[in-house]
Formats: structure tokens, sequence, C-alpha cells
């Protein structure tokens, strides 16, 4: 069975952008582990709320498959959070699946893992990729490699079906 970590803030984190893919990945038969900066309750933008198991310094890249870092206006929290550049850096070069969505890729760049790799974000945070080396595409997904990007709540479905979809070809 694979395993994926889904990152969330411990506030604000964009609903749809945590529920949808985690649907998808639970229905895909993907094992979810819920993480934030530490165990306990999390609530999202419009009031969904979700109980993370593990804080981010307590996450083993080697036992999951795909780490995805969810979005909304909390997800700033990782921007500089050198845990959460550690998982990144590591998802690369284990080569395992990293994905972020809206606001969440801005953690990605700045970890230094988008330099010349082709990725999206919410349209707000595009010079913030750029600036960091990424190839910014403005697509709503866009997957180069092991690594799938997505540009905001409106494709919180398709970056999950992405997630799943590159998952189960991996199996």
């Amino acid at each position: 069975m694979k395993k994926a970590v889904l990152i969330i803030a411990p506030v604000d984190f964009r609903d749809e952008e945590f529920l949808e893919p985690k649907d998808i990945l639970e229905k895909a038969g993907v094992q979810v582990t819920v993480a934030s900066t530490k165990p306990g309750p999390a609530k999202g933008r419009f009031g969904a709320t979700a109980k993370a198991e593990t804080g981010l310094k307590d996450i083993s890249v080697a036992q999951y498959d795909a780490f995805v870092f969810v979005g909304g206006s909390g997800a700033s929290v990782y921007f500089d959070d050198p845990q959460a550049h550690r998982i990144a850096q590591d998802a690369v070069k284990q080569c395992k699946l990293l994905a972020a969505i809206c606001v969440s890729p801005v953690t990605l760049a700045r970890a230094g893992v988008l330099r010349g790799v082709r990725a999206t974000v919410f349209p707000d945070d595009s010079a913030e990729l750029t600036k960091h080396g990424a190839v910014y595409t403005a697509k709503p997904i866009e997957i180069d490699g092991n690594i799938i990007t997505g540009a905001g709540p409106q494709a919180a479905r398709q970056f999950g079906q992405a997630i799943a979809a590159h998952l189960s070809a991996t199996a």
C-alpha cells in the first residue's frame, strides 16, 4: 500500500485543497497521514477541521511515497521552515513524489527543489517561483517528473487525481 503525507497549516489551510486530494487518495487505496507544525487539531479557512497525526520534525521521508503541501494563507508558515525544506529536499533526493498547491509551491521554491522545474502556483506568487529558478507555466496543474504543482483551489480535484495517478503508475 502506498503512503502519502498531507502537510497542512495549523490554521487557515485551504479546505478543498486538503479534503479533495485526501478523499481521492484514500479512495485509490493510499494510506494518508496528516502532518502539521505539531500533532493536534488544525482548522481550515472555511471551517474544515483536521487532526494532524504528526509534526514535520518527526517525518521520515524514507517511510512514505508522497509528500503533499496543502495551500491556503496559513501555508506561508512553511515558506522558510527548515523541516519543510528538509522534507522537500529529501523527497527529491530519494525520488519520492513531491506535490504542492496554491501558495505552497513557494515552500518548494525556497527549499531549492524547483530550479529548472516546470511548476505552477497561485498567480500572485509566480515571482517567487521564477526568483528561485522555476519555470513558471501558469497552468492549473503542472507535472514535471516526480513534482506536481497546482495553482489553487479550482485545481484541487485535478491535483488529487494527478497525485493518485502518479502513485498508481509507480506501484
